[in-house]
């Protein structure tokens, strides 16, 4: 056996995962000179090219995808056996990694690894934050964050918030200058804070309710965002009308920076939810994010 190919092992696998040397570089810590020289040293070995390389892709070969679809699972088993032995002894290591929009962060995930850093200080948990839909599996992550709507039936799902509601907002300033929407048809004489959809580029309906009916409406408005968080901001600011979940927003409407309009059409949705693939159930590091989240969840309820 080869201990030295080995090694280079798992820097074939990132750049297979992240579509190429300088994104494997960055998540590997390392330099993409370093990353190119370990793809290189196993494809010698080999004999065999497993990338396809031009000046603007790296794309696996047919030889490059059967290796990474044998050597992959298995460095993922070795991986998971050598964290159950050190979590036997009492500790967790390794890297968590999360896949997780914005909202999240600040709604769950920043309580939960707070904790964690307390009581697992040799685990890392690396979070992308991202608010497209991606396939956790294919990108390398642990687990993912999502709403319970868009998780696939497939994955093992574990709640982090309970239901919320999708409310409008706005301040008082704009309130004053622009008056306030009594109907949902008003919406068409304000100016609407609009969401662009990052997976379909589209723009985002409101969706709210109107005489007990789930309906979406088209807004238009000066201002345009990809998160939702900015949209808060670009409200506060006076921009104009904001579509945020009331969590994000509790505080500024209790604190008059912020007042919700049309409460009464208000949509609740299913609430955040950690989702991962069912064989990572029993990972130790997963395991330990998930007790740590029902315990701060728990304290925090």
């Amino acid at each position: 056996m080869d201990r030295e190919l080995i090694a280079h092992f798992p820097v074939v696998l990132a750049v297979a995962r992240r579509g190429g040397f300088g994104a494997a570089a960055a998540e590997l810590g390392m330099s993409p000179s370093a990353v190119s020289h370990a793809v290189k040293t196993v494809e010698e070995r080999l004999g065999l090219p497993l990338f396809a390389r031009t000046t603007r892709s790296v794309a696996l070969t047919e030889a490059g995808a059967g290796f990474v679809a044998t050597v992959g699972p298995a460095l993922t088993e070795i991986g998971e056996a050598v964290e159950r032995l050190r979590a036997a002894k009492g500790r967790i290591t390794g890297v968590l990694r999360l896949n997780a929009p914005r909202i999240a962060q600040r709604m769950a995930l920043t309580a939960v690894i707070a904790e964690m850093a307390w009581r697992h200080p040799d685990l890392v948990i690396e979070v992308t934050s991202d608010d497209g839909l991606v396939d956790i599996v294919a990108g390398g992550f642990d687990a993912g964050v999502r709403l319970g709507e868009m998780i696939a039936q497939d994955m093992t799902a574990v709640r982090l918030t309970p239901p919320f509601k999708a409310i409008m907002v706005a301040a008082p300033g704009y309130i004053q200058a622009r008056g306030e929407p009594g109907t949902i048809a008003d919406l068409a004489d304000h100016n609407c804070i609009g969401f662009r959809l990052i997976s379909t580029g589209g723009d985002y309906a409101w969706e709210v309710q109107e005489n007990g009916v789930d309906t979406a409406v088209k807004v238009r408005g000066s201002a345009r965002v990809t998160d939702p968080l900015y949209a808060r901001d670009l409200a506060l600011a006076g921009v104009g009308l904001a579509y945020v979940f009331e969590p994000l927003v509790r505080e500024d409407i209790r604190e008059k920076r912020l007042r919700w309009v049309l409460a009464d059409t208000a949509i609740e949705e299913p609430g955040l939810f950690l989702y991962f693939p069912r064989r990572a159930a029993q990972a130790p590091k997963l395991r330990a994010f998930i007790d740590v989240a029902r315990a701060v969840l728990k304290l925090r309820a």
